[in-house]
């Protein structure tokens, strides 16, 4: 019989306090919470044993615990249960597991299990459908169960009820044949919606388009046969946009090579950086740190499961990047935590859905942004990984789907074993190792499901939740072991596609591969031949090793708590084969797996639509404007963001995510990773979303632009300096988006090359696009802003002269560097009065880049004692954020900034969003050298660092830093 244990907090029991608060802000009559944690231990103990886990398991001095008994002191109304639906990754049960295995010293039989849920008890004037509302807004029935009882139902039944989720399949065979000799009617919806069921059900989404169907049917036609289910399964996973990419290397108009070869790949080899040692062709690019080290970058987007489960689609967008990192050349270090977050306007409480009988929701932007944000706390934080950089961006049009980026940054010996660290090769001969998860249904069809617009019909299977403790220890076990001892030929990432995608990849090293699906650790019995081989279980990764080496390798391993499997054998017989129970489910050609796919030609169209302009009078009262756009969301403080990662681990933070004593968010961060060095990282990110509805080319010269800008301004080096792209689009199926992309791709192309600063990774996201119903019922279509985000990692040998955004001390002079120009096309002011406008920020690159070298100069010659970079929200903000972080007061001259002359109105030269401008602090001892510095660039001293705390731009606005600081923190305080 299964066992119960509920442990209770007895002391500060702050969580039960903050829900009771959340609930009660979302309107719920509520006076009284109580929150208990649930263990379900299905295993036979005897009590004293029993006793002893449920000490494990509770802290003694804050906590007491019930055993297979139920709470009867506490005056509740209604009892609502949290709990994992089957089969879904469970994390804390699976550490409690682990413990009472390492206490006692056996392990748990396959059949005996730990699940963890919540026992909420909540007391107030409620009605069954605020009961429902409540489990609503606490769980996801994606993924959670809720189970609800009235306090007399409890009583009666003596507490809630023991839940075993266990899962439940049947096998459906060997494999299955699929006819592709049928109409094309039948075979788009095929490749459409999936292969049939027995039960007339379709399996989930392909994302096989009909020339990709044609071409795989004339491959079997010419083999003799139809495909199996293993077979059309792996093609779909191989050939999903979210793989291959098909749209970035497809002909589209006069670019023969595509975007990415004839664009944004020509751009990095036209640049030919001696620093660049390994980029666009493996998990990560990678670049030089010293003479001795490589450092690598990768950023993922995890947006399609982020708008299902947020929690579980940023936990394994993390999580996966890291393996990324991992998978880099023979293994790297994850040093560095990146994240990035678009979602829809954060007070937005207009419900849309799924489905026309209006009975699956999608989630509201609040629960989106809580999600994501816990997502990336639980991977990095459980990971012991810093996590410095990230940024938050809100627009409408991400209420559908939201944005979720998450980056890695590695470290790497620049040689390993007396061979290049980034060079790597699986051999004829060599093992197929599995390592790390095991496999189950979550992650079916993630790659294809990323691959299309999120409907009704988008798989729950999809879903998945990363487990960072089981990775954390493979990492480890990796990279600072197994790796020093060459252990292993080839090593990468078990990612999209699972292992249909990672073992195929591999063998294109050596020539082709045999698995054998039996010996796959699965999570449960009874799954099919092609959901083992398609699943993207989290925490796995696929190695090459040599047959002799691998005994040594799997005892280590075992050793450090993960498990490890041989599946198979890398030939040379230029195919991939898999068998299940000695039957041959799969016999591909090499080849046409991966270069059989159609290439696609595209035709585009690019009409920029022009906006009303934007006409209203100048405010009378810009202090109070000014307070307002403090306010607006994207402008805010998201300190509760930051407060939440750790960013002190492993002890190499310089530059932090929240700077001066004010603790401003800032742009940019910067690491040290070795004790003993003063060599940094320097990292920043930067995306314009509302400018894409003006001019994407722009648009993409803007992030360009600012990503360099921040990474200066916090002294960062131009010439060892490497960006990462981004691609992030909607409607990729139609010309104008496609204009607005290639346009796109040619700014990156033009600017990069201008700057001298290589691409070395990317990734794109193509149909991000959510097509539901309003709540009337009517069909509704949200596509995301055409979103481009641009991360720049420098490399600065001397972090002593890293400078931050906060003043330093009164007296010191107020610098601003560049052109002010009527520029707020897309600005954050405009859309404070509902304006989008036409004159967007362009970036004249060749005189940015002579200021650039200028600030570069100021900086290592010790000249500057703060710098921000200008971006969203223009001068105002920017002076604003500088006064919050130093808590130190400010008096400023409009009149001396440099401007254009047809910048007549007050309130468009502070809010201007013109690019390629910093704001900098001077001490009164290095005016003389600073100015002679700048003298032949636009620059002009604006005004004074005062200890009064008053912050004044003369005859315009009037306010304190306290008052800044205030409204800066108001949108988010109840976060």
């Amino acid at each position: 019989m299964p066992h119960r244990i509920e442990i209770y907090t007895k002391v500060n029991d702050t969580r039960s306090q903050k829900l009771l608060e959340n609930l009660r802000a979302q309107g719920f009559p509520i006076t009284k919470t109580l929150l208990a944690d649930i263990y379900t231990i299905n295993k036979d103990f005897h009590a004293t044993d029993l006793d002893t886990v449920a000490a494990l398991l509770t802290n003694p001095v804050a906590q007491t615990c019930l055993i297979d008994d139920y709470q009867k002191g506490f005056d509740f109304d209604y009892a609502l249960e949290i709990g994992f639906l089957p089969g879904v990754t469970d994390n804390i049960a699976a550490i409690a597991k682990e413990s009472i295995e390492d206490l006692f010293k056996k392990k748990f039989a396959d059949e005996e299990s730990v699940h963890s849920s919540q026992l909420i008890f909540l007391k107030g004037d409620l009605t069954e459908n605020h009961l429902h509302e409540i489990a609503s807004a606490l769980s996801n029935n994606l993924i959670q169960r809720t189970h609800i009882k009235s306090h007399e139902r409890f009583a009666a039944e003596h507490g809630m009820d023991t839940v075993v989720p266990k899962v439940k399949l049947k096998s459906h065979g060997q494999k299955t044949v699929v006819n592709l000799n049928i109409p094309e009617e039948e075979l788009l919806k095929l490749g459409k919606e999936g292969i049939l069921n027995e039960d007339g059900t379709r399996r989930g989404p392909l994302a096989l388009d009909k020339d990709y169907l044609l071409a795989i049917k004339d491959y079997f036609q010419k083999e003799g046969r139809n495909p199996t289910d293993v077979e059309l399964e792996s093609l779909a996973q191989t050939w999903s946009e979210h793989c291959k990419h098909t749209i970035f290397a497809a002909e589209m108009d006069e670019i023969g090579e595509g975007l990415y070869r004839g664009l944004i790949k020509k751009a990095t080899k036209e640049i030919d950086a001696d620093f660049c040692v390994s980029v666009f062709n493996d998990n990560s690019g990678g670049i030089l740190f010293d003479k001795k080290w490589v450092i690598t970058d990768k950023v993922e987007t995890h947006n399609s499961p982020s708008a299902l489960d947020p929690f579980g689609g940023a936990i394994t967008g993390i999580v996966g990047v890291n393996r990324d990192c991992i998978g880099f050349g023979r293994g790297a270090k994850p040093v560095i935590n990146k994240y990035g977050f678009c979602v829809g306007l954060p007070d937005d409480k207009e419900q849309v859905y799924r489905d026309k009988e209006l009975k699956n929701p999608a989630l509201l932007p609040k629960r989106v942004l809580e999600g994501v944000v816990a997502g990336i706390n639980a991977g990095g934080n459980c990971s012991g990984i810093p996590t410095p950089q990230g940024f938050v961006n809100f627009h409408k049009n991400y209420k559908g789907k939201p944005l979720v980026f998450a980056g890695t940054i590695g470290l790497i010996p620049k040689e390993i074993n007396g061979q290049p660290s980034w060079t790597k090769k699986a051999r004829k001969g060599d093992l197929v190792v599995m390592l790390g998860g095991r496999v189950g249904q979550d992650g079916i069809h993630g790659a294809t499901f990323s691959s299309e617009a999120l409907t009704s019909g988008s798989p729950a299977t999809a879903v998945q939740i990363g487990d960072p403790i089981t990775q954390k220890k493979l990492s480890d076990a990796i990279v600072k072991e197994a790796r020093a001892l060459d252990l292993y030929d080839s090593i990468t990432d078990c990612g999209a596609g699972g292992i249909s995608c990672a073992v195929p990849e591999m063998a294109k090293e050596c020539g082709g591969c045999e698995v054998d699906l039996e010996r796959v650790p699965t999570k449960y019995p009874h799954l099919d031949p092609w959901e083992i081989w398609i699943s993207e279980s989290q925490e796995r990764m696929v190695l090459a090793i040599p047959p002799e080496k691998f005994e040594k390798f799997k005892e280590l391993l075992n050793r450090r708590g993960v498990e490890v499997t041989a599946i198979g054998t890398f030939s040379d017989s230029g195919r991939c084969i898999v068998k299940f129970n000695s039957e041959t489910i799969m016999d591909l050609d090499l080849n046409f797996l991966h270069d059989g796919l159609p290439k696609k030609t595209l035709t585009t169209t690019y009409e920029k639509i022009r906006h009303k302009e934007p006409r209203f009078p100048e405010p009378a009262d810009l202090t109070d404007i000014l307070h307002r756009m403090l306010t607006r969301p994207n402008l805010s403080s998201f300190e509760f963001i930051s407060h939440q990662y750790d960013h002190e681990v492993q002890g190499g933070a310089v530059l932090k995510p929240l700077q001066g004593k004010g603790k401003v968010n800032s742009n940019t961060s910067v690491t040290k990773p070795f004790p003993e060095s003063t060599r940094g990282i320097v990292c920043s990110q930067a995306l314009h979303p509302r400018y894409s509805e003006i001019d994407t080319y722009h648009m993409a010269a803007c992030s360009i632009d600012e990503a360099i800008r921040n990474v200066i301004a916090a002294g960062g080096n131009l010439k060892h300096l490497a960006l990462l792209d981004n691609f992030c689009w909607c409607s990729s199926n139609e010309p104008h988006r496609l204009g607005q992309l290639k346009a796109t791709a040619q700014a990156c192309y033009d600017y990069a090359t201008t700057y001298r600063t290589p691409f070395i990774s990317g990734k794109d996201s193509m149909f991000n696009d959510f097509k539901g119903f309003d709540n009337n019922g009517n069909p509704i279509k949200i596509s995301v802003p055409p979103t481009l985000l641009i991360s720049a990692t420098s490399v600065m040998k001397d972090v002593t002269k890293a400078v931050s955004l906060d003043p330093k001390a009164a007296g010191d002079l107020v610098y601003i560097l560049g052109e002010t120009k009527d520029e707020l096309g897309g600005s954050e002011y405009f859309d404070q009065f509902g304006f989008i406008g036409n004159k967007i920020p362009k970036v004249k690159a060749r005189k940015a880049l002579r200021l650039y070298k200028k600030v570069q100069k100021a900086i290592d010659n010790h000249l500057l004692a703060s710098a921000i970079s200008v971006t969203a929200g223009g001068i105002a903000i920017a002076l604003a954020k500088m006064a919050i972080a130093g808590q130190l007061g400010m008096e400023i001259d409009l009149r001396k900034i440099p401007h254009k002359a047809t910048l007549s109105r007050n309130d468009f030269l502070l809010f201007s969003e013109s690019q390629s401008r910093l704001i900098v602090t001077v001490a009164p001892q290095n005016k003389a050298s600073f100015e002679e510095l700048f003298a032949k660039l636009p620059h002009a001293e604006i005004g004074e660092i005062k200890s009064d705390k008053n912050f004044v731009i003369k005859g315009i606005i009037k306010t304190n830093v306290q008052t800044l600081d205030e409204h800066y923190r108001q949108t988010f305080k109840g976060y």
